[in-house]
């Protein structure tokens, strides 16, 4: 459906966005991702040499500062990114310390300022250092809530996370949880919607939002989404989704599901800068597309950006200090 005639204009907040950087992403990841897609195009019989793929997907990385990040959400008319720093630091060797990784991503958020809402990613096992560190990432750097990747080797529900969860509580921060599979070397089980449930029934408080839930166990999220006032999923890696009739149908079915109140568009980027640009992924959202066909304005303008803003209290206040507390 159109817009009703002078409404304001659409808001998009990019509810998943990472910064493309070996800094923040181990390369053994990377270099998996090169893998994977190689095995793909060999299957279809692209004559196209491993180091070659590996050395064009490693240079996609390299955009330590966001400038590249902020020039592809612009090109897309994305206001603001949820940008998350995942904690890799239990599962693979990693380039820089989490406090070294904390500080990146606060340099980032000031040299782009407002458009980006940075996640800081925790694990459970980091014990009282890591809850010292993401106090200090809200307190001094005005981070906006908590990433887990629990496909690292734990539950997202682990009760190493409730010091995190209490703080998130007091704050009113919101926590995004991958779901679904992720890089190779990871326990895919630690990513089904409803190892979250504990977590959400302790801190009724809390806004936990499941990563690729509208994407990968795509009942198990939806269901939660529908019964815990205080769960709700992105769509992010949307047009990966396994459906047999495409992932504009495959989306228009789940914003028919009446959670459209629990949904946060998200694309994930800049994963996929190797087959897609985001600027001609979001065409696809315009209104009467077939991913919002039937769909009323209202609708299409909280999935798009109003949920996500809702979820982080409304627009950005900047934070002026720099890694220097200055």
């Amino acid at each position: 459906m159109a817009p009703e005639a002078g409404a304001p204009a659409l808001r998009i907040i990019d509810a998943q966005a990472n910064l493309a950087s070996e800094l923040a992403i181990p390369r053994s990841f990377i270099e998996h991702q090169a893998a994977n897609a190689h095995h793909r195009m060999a299957a279809y019989g692209h004559a196209v040499r491993r180091e070659k793929l590996t050395e064009q997907t490693l240079a996609l990385y390299q955009d330590d500062d966001g400038d590249r990040l902020v020039r592809e959400l612009d090109a897309a008319g994305v206001e603001q990114a949820f940008l998350l720093a995942a904690d890799f630091s239990h599962a693979a060797k990693c380039a820089l310390s989490p406090p070294e990784l904390a500080l990146l991503h606060h340099r980032v958020s000031l040299r782009h300022p407002g458009r980006f809402r940075v996640f800081w990613g925790v694990d459970p096992r980091a014990g009282q250092d890591g809850v010292d560190l993401f106090e200090r990432c809200v307190t001094e750097y005005g981070f906006a809530g908590l990433k887990l990747y629990p496909l690292c080797g734990y539950s997202p529900s682990d009760p190493g996370l409730y010091p995190y969860f209490e703080l998130c509580a007091q704050r009113g921060l919101p926590v995004i949880s991958h779901t679904g599979p992720g890089w190779g070397p990871l326990d895919f089980g630690y990513g089904e919607p409803l190892l979250i449930d504990k977590a959400a029934r302790d801190f009724p408080s809390v806004n936990f939002v499941l990563g690729h839930g509208g994407v990968t166990h795509v009942d198990e999220a939806t269901y939660l989404c529908a019964h815990r006032p205080n769960v709700y999923l992105d769509i992010s890696q949307f047009h990966a989704v396994l459906s047999a009739d495409g992932w504009q149908a495959h989306l228009n079915r789940l914003f028919r599901m009446g959670i459209e109140h629990k949904i946060l568009f998200g694309s994930c980027w800049p994963s996929y800068r190797m087959s897609h640009s985001l600027a001609g992924l979001l065409r696809e959202f315009a209104p009467g597309s077939a991913v919002f066909d039937g769909i009323r304005d209202p609708a299409r303008r909280m999935i798009m950006g109003g949920n996500g803003l809702r979820l982080v209290g409304g627009d950005l206040i900047s934070h002026a200090k720099d890694g220097n507390g200055e």
